[in-house]
Order: structure tokens, then sequence, then C-alpha cells
């Protein structure tokens, strides 16, 4: 953590001379500028490029060929400052009374986020969830095609869904390794999903979404990324209790108490919203 801190105070003092120097190095010395660049990318940066990519991405599709900061700012729901923050990471400055190349930072951002290399998907756990995700279309046209499905029920191995057959969990290493699947989703319950996780891990997988309510224990060279429903319920119930309390503040009542906002039984009702969530993923 410490050395990841310190290459983000580098990477802002110094992103603007690496944009500077960029045009007049060779396509040899781009990529490890270009990796360097990447590793001072603040976490909370990189969720943004992803939005900004799909603000661009239907910018490029309506054949808008340049884009202001203020325009993007407003297409992805943030700041321009933010904007301009998060685009100078990647050595992106526009042109003044321009703005942005609209395909010129599409590729920016794309080979930023590794979108220019292969990726092949692996969904296990085909319940609810991962039937949806084996079956969204929105995936392959973002790089991210599902090619494998996998889960324990003898019921399902065989069985097509989203046109791929779903196969047993015993033939991840195998099946993982031969369609060189690079990201593996996790949609099985609690108790099963480090055995997967282990699995996915000897079949070659990098790069794990976790929608099991656990810890998974990889490989530091493995990234993982985990959903909690609950968690985001809680989340989304503070930004609520916050702005009550703003709301209540700004008309003068300030015996209010954050525990105390909101109808009565509110409290009751959020915290069984969450043990709602915890139960559904766990059915998953």
């Amino acid at each position: 953590m410490t050395a990841h801190g310190a290459d983000v105070q580098d990477g802002d003092g110094q992103a603007e001379a690496d944009s500077r120097t960029d045009s007049k190095q060779s396509p040899a010395i781009e990529v490890p500028a270009a990796r360097e660049r990447a590793r001072a990318i603040p976490e909370a940066a990189v969720a943004r490029l992803a939005v900004y990519l799909r603000a661009l991405s239907s910018l490029a599709e309506q054949n808008v060929g340049t884009v202001s900061s203020d325009e993007l700012a407003v297409a992805a729901g943030v700041n321009s400052a933010k904007l301009r923050k998060d685009l100078s990471y990647i050595g992106s400055y526009g042109t003044r009374g321009v703005g942005y190349e609209v395909a010129v930072l599409i590729g920016q951002i794309e080979r930023i986020l590794g979108l220019t290399r292969k990726h092949s998907v692996a969904v296990v756990g085909i319940g609810n969830l991962g039937h949806a995700l084996a079956n969204y279309g929105g995936f392959p046209g973002r790089g991210f095609p599902v090619s494998a499905l996998f889960d324990l029920d003898p019921d399902l191995v065989g069985v097509p869904v989203g046109g791929i057959p779903v196969n047993h969990i015993d033939d991840i290493v195998e099946v993982c390794a031969e369609r060189e699947v690079t990201i593996g989703v996790i949609a099985t319950p609690v108790q099963g999903a480090q055995e997967v996780c282990e699995r996915l891990v000897a079949g070659g997988v990098t790069c794990i979404l976790n929608f099991a309510p656990v810890v998974l224990q990889v490989p530091e060279d493995v990234e993982v990324r985990k959903v909690d429903l609950a968690v985001e319920m809680q989340i989304l119930s503070f930004h609520v209790a916050r702005r009550q309390q703003e709301a209540a503040a700004e008309a003068g009542r300030s015996d209010v108490d954050g525990a105390d906002i909101g109808p009565p039984g509110g409290g009751d009702r959020v915290s069984g919203q969450v043990e709602s969530a915890d139960r559904m993923v766990e059915r998953l």
C-alpha cells in the first residue's frame, strides 16, 4: 500500500512531463512508459476511466469527432475538474478551444484499462445470477466474451446457457486452460467459493470477480474484485441518511441524529433489506 501511494504521488507530478515526452519516443519505449503511468492511477480514477470510455463510445456511435471536458463530464456524471485530473493520469490534456479527439481518447483509455488484449470469461455457478451473466449481451461488445460456464448440478451440465454448454466444476482447470480464460466470475454459495477460486487460478485465470460474500485467498499475482450486494445497500442507506441530516440542518433541526432519521421503522426495514440481500446471494 505504501509503495502504491508513492507511485500515485509521483504520477501526479510527472504526468504532464510524460505526456510531452511520449510523442518523441519510439513505440518500443512508449509501452513501458504507459505501464508506469497505469501504476500511478488511483483506484477511484480507474473506475471513472471506465465510465468515460462508455460515454466516449456512445459519442463515437453518434459520429462525434471531438468533445470538450465540460461535455464529457456531463455525460459521465462528474465535474470537469475531476475529469481533467483523471485524464492527466493517462497523459491526455486535450487541445485548448477544441477539446479531446474522441477516437484518440478512446484508444488511450482502452490501452490503460488493458482492453487491447484478448479476454475470455468463465462463469462458475449457474443459478439466477449466473444465468443472467451468461446471457448478458453487453460483455462481448466491450471485449469480455463469456467462453465457459461451470456448475455442480448434474441437471445443468451439458445444457446450453447463452449458447454455451455448462461444464462440471471438476473440469474448470482443463477447460480454462484450453480456452485461455483470463477472468473468472464466481457466483456460487459461500461454501464452495474458495475451492472454485483455487481451481480457476490453477487453470491460469489471473482476474476474479467474486459475488460470493466471502474473502478469497489468492496468490499475489491474482486480482480479485468483490461485489457484495448487502454492502452496496448499506452504502446507499448511509447516503440517504446523510442527505436527510443535511436537509434537517438547513431547516434548523439541530436535534436530529442520524439513527433517528427516516420514517418509523425505517432502520428495521434497511436491516431487513440487507439480511434479504445476504440470503439472496447465498442462494445464487
